[in-house]
């Protein structure tokens, strides 16, 4: 049977499921918790809302903390993948990678399973990650720097929300004081000229 418990973050009121086996799915929020929960429901219909078990606190923290700010990685999160199909495993493992901060696009994770060309069937499974912010599909853009999609509610600017809040960099464009020089200890400004 899953079991869900429903637990605030900086983003919003998220829920994690678990099953005999670990983790079976996580879900961002939507504009009100019983819209959350009838998410979860949908994909689980047998879910139940308990209280969650002495192994799930710490990965609610953890989930909690990364939400506020801090370079938190959940890569040893355990999952339970039972049914999520082969190639869908493989692309959420290139993702689960991706440390907190950083970006990949769609055909660099393509290029890791070995064809660039799968860069389109590398979006469709991370549109359908069971997991969001756990196996981190928010971390994956589109090529020159661009969001790509986001399945969840608020779609792209959820997205860069939660990329903003890991200090992630999502263009290859300059920032706007890439290019000043940088002081020598000691200098002062007009030596710098």
């Amino acid at each position: 049977m899953t079991k869900f418990t429903l637990f605030d973050t900086a983003i919003g009121a998220c829920i994690v499921a678990w099953g005999e086996r670990g983790i079976v799915g996580f879900q961002l929020p939507e504009a009100r918790e019983d819209a959350t929960r009838a998410r979860v429901r949908k994909r689980h219909p047998d879910a139940m809302e308990a209280s969650p078990p002495p192994e799930i606190l710490p990965v609610i923290e953890r989930i909690r903390a990364l939400m506020a700010g801090e370079k938190i990685d959940l890569a040893d999160v355990s999952l339970n993948m039972e049914g999520v199909p082969d190639f869908e495993r493989r692309v959420y493992e290139v993702a689960r990678s991706i440390p907190p901060g950083a970006t990949l696009t769609y055909g660099e994770i393509a290029t890791r399973l070995g064809d660039k060309a799968l860069a389109r069937d590398v979006g469709q499974a991370l549109g359908r990650n069971p997991f969001p912010i756990v196996v981190p599909c928010h971390r994956v853009l589109a090529a020159g720097g661009r969001t790509g999609g986001f399945s969840a509610r608020g779609g792209v600017a959820t997205k860069m929300r939660i990329l903003a809040i890991e200090g992630a960099r999502t263009s290859d464009e300059p920032m706007l004081f890439d290019s000043l020089p940088v002081a020598a200890p000691g200098l002062k400004r007009q030596q710098m000229r």
